[in-house]
This record gives structure tokens, C-alpha cells and sequence, in this order.
């Protein structure tokens, strides 16, 4: 069964998740490692388990990097698939302006999580972590490849389920970051690099960061939830 019971203030008009304060993004922290996770479908489990079998089951930086490369796969498919639309229906206005807010929406997460991507590779290249061509560049990029054409097949044919699987995937992001600030105490007092602060924002620590970042993947799971219920570019509501 759905659980949709988190809270969010986001603003108005789309512009991406919202920013919190540092009080908000630890009782979003809190509130996430308090909600059970969403029952996962059976392809959303079966990637959680590749990610275990190659990464190993625990939460690391570079295990991390290789989460949001995959991330930013279902809202190219999407955004894809908006321009087709877009096209066939370009001469009925009103529809057509729905449909291009539908693919600004999704560009917005599309960018946000190339945001996550950059962040998390600055980290762990402080951090002096190795990155291996096999498992770090290659091994993504076929996961990615075979992601993006599964998100955009299910898309075309039921594109709920398309929606779904990436709540799925977003939801594994949120509490995984979360728990993994839980876990490392010793990042309340690590500076947050101010490499990407003007695009993403300043924080004070990285556990503040990556709080931030878990929720963005929270705004992200939540509005698949929504879109499930209006799936097709077209049935996009008027704003």
C-alpha cells in the first residue's frame, strides 16, 4: 500500500525541491528514518540487489555517486517522451502548454539530480576514495542504459508504472542518506565544500548536505506518487 504521509513545503510555482534551514532538514531526517519505506516492486528490488552484489551492502560516498548517476535516467526518458508528445499536440495550445510545463517539471529533476551526481564526486575526490573504470564507470553506465530503457518502455506502454518504479528508486535514495548521516555523527562537524554552494545551495556541515540531498529525493519520490494518477504528458492539470 502507497504511504504518502510525509509533509513538504515547497513553494507555489515549480522551481525544485525547496531548501530547508538546518532545524528543518533535521526533523526531515528524522521523519524519514521514521516512515517505513514503500513496498518495492520487483524491478526496483531486483537494482537494489545488483547495487548490493557489486557495491557491497553498506551506505558509502562512492556507492552514493553510482545511486544518483542511475538517478537522472528516468526523467531523460520522460522528458523524451514529453517532446513526442509535445509534437502531436502542439497546434491544441492550452494541451499543449500542460504538456510543456510536464517536461519543464521533469527537466527541473533531471538537473537537480546531475547536482547530486557532481556533489557526491566532489566528496568522495576529497576524500581520496578509489574509483575503479570497471565498477565506477562502466559497470554504471550499463545499469543506466538498461534503467532508461525500461523507464521509457514501461512509460509507453502503462507509464504508472514508469512513475512508480522511480518512487521506488527515489524512496531507497531518501533513506539511505538519511541513515547514513545517522551513522556518521563525525559529519556534523565536517565544513561543507562550497564547490557547487552558488548552484546548490551553502550549508554549514555535510551532514546538513546530505540531508538536503535526501530530501530533494523525498520531492522527487513524491511527486512520481502524484504523477501516477495523471501519468500521461497530456493529463497533466492546468496550473
Amino acid at each position: 500500500m502507497t504511504n504518502m504521509t510525509q509533509t513538504l513545503t515547497r513553494p507555489a510555482v515549480h522551481a525544485g525541491p525547496p531548501k530547508l534551514s538546518p532545524t528543518q532538514l533535521r526533523a526531515a531526517q528524522i521523519e524519514t528514518l521514521e516512515t517505513p519505506r514503500l513496498k518495492y516492486g520487483l524491478l526496483a528490488r531486483l537494482l537494489f540487489k545488483q547495487m548490493d552484489l557489486v557495491y557491497g551492502r553498506e551506505r558509502t560516498l562512492v556507492k552514493f555517486t553510482m545511486l544518483e548517476f542511475i538517478a537522472r535516467v528516468p526523467y531523460q526518458a520522460w522528458e523524451r517522451m514529453g517532446y513526442l508528445s509535445l509534437s502531436r499536440r502542439r497546434r491544441r495550445s492550452a494541451l499543449a502548454k500542460r504538456v510543456y510545463e510536464r517536461i519543464v517539471e521533469t527537466r527541473e529533476e533531471q538537473d537537480n539530480e546531475q547536482w547530486h551526481l557532481l556533489i557526491l564526486q566532489d566528496l568522495v575526490q576529497r576524500e581520496g576514495m578509489r574509483q575503479s573504470f570497471l565498477l565506477h564507470r562502466l559497470a554504471p553506465w550499463l545499469v543506466a542504459f538498461f534503467y532508461y530503457h525500461v523507464s521509457w518502455l514501461l512509460f509507453l506502454v502503462r507509464p504508472e508504472l514508469s512513475y512508480r518504479l522511480n518512487a521506488d528508486f527515489e524512496d531507497h535514495a531518501e533513506h539511505e542518506y538519511m541513515a547514513y548521516v545517522a551513522e556518521h555523527p563525525e559529519l556534523e562537524y565536517a565544513p561543507a565544500p562550497a564547490t557547487y554552494a552558488a548552484e546548490y545551495g551553502e550549508y554549514a556541515s555535510v551532514a546538513d548536505l546530505l540531508r538536503q540531498i535526501g530530501h530533494d529525493e523525498r520531492v522527487h519520490k513524491l511527486d512520481s506518487l502524484v504523477n501516477m494518477a495523471a501519468p500521461r504528458f497530456h493529463e497533466a492539470p492546468g496550473r
